[in-house]
């Protein structure tokens, strides 16, 4: 996937009934239907149920199965409550009849109250970083398999620019924390409802590696398998995901297999866009250990 209207060709599913879509799915390179898809297919159905004047505000995801990239995705909603304020909508992801993905999604009128937020940290701005893709050419000698599996696996669409060097965070134990800013590649004038819906693609990409940073010398001995567990995200302020947003992550915790990640997203002026929490697996595999399973 190499354009932003691939990507919103992607989010954007065949309408089948009402309450029932198609989605087709991103041909990842490690063979499981990203997290991301499915987290912004699933906000782009409920979507298409509620009223023009509602936006989501929060979305709270379970990964249940790995899904399989060749196999269309059923997203079918439920009409959970329409109220005066708020909606309610639950979207249960099938392939071959059986549920992947659940999710429960909110979405409020535009209404006035009390305001604030904390402050951004104080990183440099992303003039000033290398990206991604110049980054991990410094793990081509150091740690070829890593430098390999990031280069199939960075997206076209995003461009990312961590604030520290991803080299050194990938080969030694450090802090749990990290601080990325991304944006679209491309400038689009697009509405509330997709750029929701880019964000939630956006915000599966790099909020668990915080956790495996305490541990990345022992991790780095091991075949590990990594994978979602669940999702949650909160839009509290428009932005456009076309320009610069800074993902600020840290790991609280790490703990009989799991790591729990939380990020917050802020504008390039400081203001509070979206927060993020992620749980992830991180199993250390055996001989008679078997990836697929959850």
């Amino acid at each position: 996937m190499k354009s932003l209207s691939e990507l919103i060709q992607l989010i954007t599913l065949e309408k089948i009934n009402d309450h029932t879509f198609i989605g087709k799915n991103y041909q990842a390179p490690w063979k499981r239907v990203f997290g991301g898809q499915v987290l912004a297919q699933s906000l782009h159905a409920a979507y298409q149920t509620v009223p023009e004047d509602r936006y989501a505000h929060s979305m709270h995801a379970y990964f249940i199965l790995g899904g399989n990239i060749d196999v269309p995705i059923k997203y079918e909603v439920d009409v959970i409550r329409d109220g005066g304020s708020f909606t309610t909508r639950r979207v249960v992801a099938f392939q071959n009849e059986k549920a992947i993905f659940n999710m429960s999604a909110s979405f409020q009128l535009k209404q006035e109250g009390v305001d604030h937020q904390i402050s951004m940290p104080n990183v440099f701005p992303p003039d000033e970083l290398m990206d991604s893709l110049n980054q991990i050419e410094q793990f081509k000698d150091v740690i070829p398999d890593t430098y390999k599996r990031y280069k199939s696996f960075l997206p076209k669409v995003f461009e990312f620019k961590p604030v520290d060097n991803m080299l050194t965070k990938l080969v030694k134990n450090s802090p749990p924390f990290d601080n990325i800013w991304f944006k679209t590649c491309e400038e689009l004038t697009i509405n509330v409802p997709l750029q929701h819906q880019l964000l939630a693609y956006a915000s599966d990409y790099n909020i668990l590696r915080p956790a495996s940073m305490p541990h990345r010398e022992f991790l780095n001995t091991k075949e590990v398998f990594y994978t979602s567990l669940d999702h949650a995200l909160w839009f509290h302020r428009d932005f456009d995901i076309s320009q610069w947003l800074l993902y600020a992550i840290d790991s609280p915790s790490a703990s009989n297999s799991r790591g729990f990640s939380r990020g917050s997203i802020f504008d390039s002026k400081g203001n509070l866009i979206a927060s993020v929490a992620q749980e992830g697996l991180m199993r250390i595999l055996d001989e008679g250990s078997k990836v697929g399973t959850i």
